[in-house]
């Protein structure tokens, strides 16, 4: 009988088969996958011919397509939807597949046919974006060591492969520290509660298997806990345990594997010629050294610190007047902030709440997608991976543009935070393939027959985990190395981020923000109160976001600490961190940074983006934000053009010039509008 994984998918869209695959099916479609590779790599490196583009750079596209259907399908489905099988193939795989790109990468045959082309390239004919391609590729193996030799070339394939296993490990640790965790509630724990948090601590009871509603690690349930609840040794119960992840001395602690990480990845930076790991890193991106990147953090760091300490001193009065002795603590600060939201701005969440349906701001994400690039969105009735996931089929003036696949709710099997992935890039070279999209977030489950609420920050993660798919959806490239997200890491994040912008359109709100019971539009009042307080609590956010940035970028600009933990302390103490704000992600939960090496030394990433973000939109706002011209513009250089070209060249083609950092403090209310 024929693998699922490796049979030829003849569903609806050449969608997987997501109800014939098992967990079974999976190690040997990888093995097969891997022999189908490796005989595929050593055609390449072994061909007579004299290299050309086609029969070196263009077959190595071509190499692992068996492999990369595989493993898109497992790995997008293992991170929503886990189970003890799941992760114990993750942690074999992880050397299996950091052993297979080494050997590719160490293969001195495969990399003398991509120097030859190298050093030919003027004369080879190429197009603009078969030029980026053999760039691309040639870096990448030089990056990985394809110029080392003896020693150090075995020293470096075994780096990588215990990184691949200590990312594993430590993302899977984390999530084991998430599920674990929950702090049971009596009815009268609920007390002060507002009933979309009632609802959301039952239905995580139910799910848990416990005698009546609970709190857990999930952000969606823990975040409006602090938020509501009047009841100040539960919130430090639950913010200690939600700050502790990683770090409970049991067999989940990360503490020793950051120390490892750290480690290892300043030896491969050196290696490779770099003064250290940041150094390696941050050559390829737009921020280039790691002096630009803390001069950007630190020109914002200044207003945001002032801001969160002005904050600080309001937050601590209302806590005295409440009668409560000490000083204002982290598991305080949400409470009094939201109290003082609603005093200021006449902002309540529980008021807010059910005007941001579910449903409603999928609708809203939809149509502004529609309205920018003539993208509509039609319901599929196919088998996902979960019940809990919804898929629809992307056109465009008829043409299938790609499946995106959403999948919204909490739960135990999923993995923390909210992301997008493609199961499936697109690409031209071996036909016109379209993406498989797939959205995954982390909002708070409805008890059974409520609507499905968001919070305001919920209902941004959407529109920004959205601008993402988008950018997977238009690409419109020929190579699947540069298709989509496949760009410098501080440039991923613009159009997700961009996206936001649209949330916060008011006729957008007008449209779709309609009550849940009533299906009344949220008053004219309520929408330009939810606007003015955009910027609330943005000393806060900025702080604690940051900081974490710092941290990341300290660790990795010199050698490497021997006690991460204490390397931590001394980091905020310079910077001079607020005592009652913590970290975003603190070192044994930053999954970010140790779960992979996508943002090690680039967790900035989001704020560099920011800065071209909050330029970008004010492009629209000159103008409309569904201004047809601009948003071709938009989609002509940056949405369809993946990693084709230079980022900053994307850019720059897009606005005429890079931006300054001005924007973004002012979109952050940290510095006075003009």
């Amino acid at each position: 009988m024929t693998n699922p994984y490796l049979a030829e998918w003849t569903t609806e869209f050449n969608l997987p088969p997501f109800a014939d695959l098992t967990d079974e099916d999976v190690k040997p479609a990888v093995e097969a996958a891997l022999s189908e590779g490796r005989a595929a790599i050593k055609a390449i490196a072994d061909n007579p011919e004299a290299p050309t583009f086609a029969n070196t750079i263009e077959a190595l596209e071509k190499a692992d397509a068996t492999l990369s259907k595989v493993l898109g399908t497992f790995y997008g489905m293992a991170g929503a939807d886990t189970n003890d099988t799941r992760d114990a193939l993750m942690r074999e795989f992880s050397p299996m597949l950091s052993a297979y790109s080494s050997e590719i990468t160490a293969n001195a045959a495969l990399f003398q046919r991509i120097e030859a082309l190298w050093q030919d390239r003027e004369n080879l004919d190429l197009t603009d974006e078969q030029q980026r391609v053999l760039m691309l590729t040639r870096r990448s193996f030089v990056r990985s060591g394809a110029k080392l030799e003896g020693a150090d070339k075995d020293r470096m394939a075994e780096i990588k492969s215990r990184l691949a296993t200590l990312g594993t490990q430590f993302s899977q640790n984390l999530l084991a520290d998430e599920r674990e965790w929950f702090m049971e509630l009596s009815e009268d724990d609920l007390e002060g509660l507002p009933q979309f948090v009632v609802d959301a601590a039952r239905s995580a009871g139910e799910e848990k298997g416990a005698k009546g509603p609970v709190v857990t690690l999930s952000r969606s349930l823990i975040t409006p806990f602090l938020q509501f609840s009047p009841r100040r040794d539960l919130r430090e119960k639950a913010f200690r345990a939600w700050a502790a992840r990683g770090e409970n001395g049991n067999a989940n602690d990360n503490r020793e594997i950051a120390r490892e990480i750290l480690e290892l990845r300043e030896e491969r930076a050196k290696l490779l010629g770099y003064e250290n790991f940041a150094a390696y890193k941050l050559d390829t991106e737009m921020a280039k050294t790691p002096e630009h990147v803390r001069d950007l953090l630190m020109r914002v760091w200044a207003p945001a610190k002032e801001a969160a300490e002005r904050d600080a001193a309001i937050l601590s009065k209302m806590m005295a007047e409440d009668g409560v002795n000490g000083d204002l603590a982290p598991w305080d600060w949400r409470y009094y902030s939201e109290k003082r939201r609603k005093a200021e701005h006449d902002l309540d969440e529980a008021e807010l709440k059910p005007y941001l349906q579910l449903d409603r701001m999928i609708e809203a994400a939809f149509t502004c997608a529609n309205r920018l690039f003539g993208l509509e969105f039609e319901p599929l009735d196919v088998t996902t991976y979960h019940p809990g996931a919804r898929a629809w089929n992307v056109t465009r003036n008829g043409k299938h543009m790609a499946v995106f696949i959403g999948d919204y709710f909490a739960r135990g099997s999923k993995r923390s935070g909210a992301w997008c992935t493609a199961m499936r890039s697109q690409q031209k070279l071996e036909g016109d393939i379209r993406p498989i999209v797939l959205n995954v977030c982390n909002f708070a489950k409805p008890s059974k027959g409520e609507a499905a609420l968001l919070s305001y920050d919920d209902a941004r993660t959407l529109f920004h985990e959205f601008g993402h798919a988008l950018h997977q959806m238009l690409s419109d490239v020929t190579y699947d190395s540069i298709s989509g997200t496949s760009v410098a890491r501080d440039f991923v994040e613009l159009p997700s981020q961009l996206y936001e912008h649209w949330l916060e359109v008011p006729e957008v709100l007008e449209e779709f923000a309609t009550h849940a019971e009533t299906g009344a539009p949220m008053s004219r009042d309520m929408l330009e109160r939810l606007l003015a307080a955009q910027t609330y609590d943005q000393g806060f956010a900025t702080v604690e976001y940051v900081a974490s940035a710092l941290v990341d970028l300290e660790f990795h600009d010199g050698p490497a600490p021997k006690d991460p933990m204490k390397a931590q302390v001394e980091i905020l103490a310079k910077i001079g961190m607020p005592k009652a704000i913590t970290m975003r992600h603190a070192t044994p939960h930053f999954a970010h940074i140790f779960s992979g090496d996508g943002y090690s030394s680039g967790y900035y990433s989001y704020m560099w983006s920011e800065v071209m973000d909050a330029d970008a939109f004010e492009a629209f706002e000159e103008t409309s934000p569904f201004d047809p011209v601009m948003a071709k513009r938009l989609e002509e250089h940056i949405l369809s053009k993946g990693g084709s070209e230079d980022a900053e060249a994307l850019y720059t083609a897009f606005r005429g010039r890079m931006p300054g950092v001005e924007a973004l403090l002012k979109g952050r209310g940290l510095v006075a509008a003009e």
